[in-house]
């Protein structure tokens, strides 16, 4: 199942945080780069001390903990989200009223 689940995330590109079991340690923010075998290439970027630092390892499946991925995010900034209002009326969805005719 871990092997289904790497292989689709190397395909699709994704973003993923992976922790290490062996080293006690995340890395996040990593790219699946390639699969062979039992051996994982990630490739990722470290911001320290105001210096970027990009990163390419080649981890062993077997020491892979767990593996996360962002499903969505949200911004911080100072924008109103949109609400249902919003939306067209073909996509909104009503209360059920006693009187409004269901489907």
């Amino acid at each position: 199942m871990l092997h289904r689940k790497l292989h689709q995330f190397c395909n699709e590109g994704r973003e993923v945080c992976i922790f290490l079991r062996d080293q006690q340690r995340w890395i996040e923010e990593a790219r699946i780069v390639s699969l062979e075998g039992d051996l994982m290439t990630v490739r990722y970027e470290i911001d320290e001390d105001e210096e970027i630092s990009s990163w390419e390892e080649i981890i062993r499946i077997e020491s892979i903990a767990s593996i996360t991925h962002r499903l969505a995010s949200v911004s911080r900034a100072d924008i109103d989200p949109l609400i249902s209002d919003d939306c067209p009326e073909a996509e909104q969805i009503y209360p059920r009223y006693p009187d409004y005719p269901q489907e």
